[in-house]
């Protein structure tokens, strides 16, 4: 049987952001995008998820969703055959970046969730060329439908997410590390760590995207998903 695939969004992002990857693997495979907006902690929001998803099922993040992956891999390794993370980081937030994160949280609650939205993600954390600003654009609707009432619960569980760079070592599934070259919010080098501490790991730094390759560079990122899926999906001893 052909195993599930499951995608998790980022920060204020929904099944949009995933949607050439859905277009293209709903094709082989049932695929699911699961919310990542269901709690105000992390190991709230994985808890809620193991409870709807497949029973087993590969496992692909993005950004705040690779965050999810990470609790997702650590509570049930068995069930996940393989992990996917992009454009993440699996450092806790820093003191100073979680005071930025009560500025952005009372913008928010102000009426000014696009300004915020644009303040975070900003265009220069994508890759240059003319799919820059209607990427963004199409980013900020995402944010605009989802909401301040969400916003809020994203920013608190990342505000108060554990720190998994232990955890790294212990993730035996077969790993792919996705990082666009362009990324200044979860730049190549959180990335290129993460994949030297999780064991038998694969690093692909994708030279023409930023922080959203799924949208950036749909096909490459398609291509090494594709990889990633036929791989065998034994367990990995480091």
């Amino acid at each position: 049987m052909i195993e599930p695939l499951v995608l998790l969004p980022g920060l204020m992002c929904d099944a949009r952001v995933f949607a050439p990857q859905v277009a293209h693997f709903s094709r082989q495979r049932a695929v699911t995008v699961a919310p990542v907006s269901l709690g105000e902690r992390i190991e709230e929001i994985a808890s809620g998820l193991l409870d709807q998803l497949p029973h087993r099922f590969a496992l692909a993040g993005l950004s705040m969703g690779g965050v999810v992956a990470l609790e997702l891999v650590r509570r049930a390794p068995d069930r996940v055959s393989r992990l996917c993370l992009m454009s993440t980081d699996a450092q806790a937030d820093t003191p100073q970046i979680a005071a930025a994160r009560e500025e952005h949280l009372v913008g928010a609650k102000a009426g000014r969730l696009e300004d915020v939205m644009r303040r975070i993600l900003g265009s220069d954390s994508l890759a240059p060329g003319p799919r820059r600003v209607p990427i963004l654009n199409d980013v900020i609707s995402m944010a605009l439908d989802l909401g301040a009432d969400v916003f809020e619960r994203q920013v608190r569980a990342l505000q108060r997410r554990p720190d998994q760079q232990g955890a790294l070592r212990m993730i035996k599934t077969p790993t792919l590390v996705v990082c666009g070259a362009h990324d200044r919010l979860t730049p190549v080098r959180k990335h290129a760590f993460m994949a030297d501490l999780i064991p038998g790991a694969e690093l692909k730094v994708i030279d023409d995207a930023g922080h959203l390759p799924t949208l950036e560079t749909p096909q490459a990122v398609n291509e090494a998903l594709e990889s990633w899926l036929t791989t065998s999906s034994r367990v990995v001893y480091g």
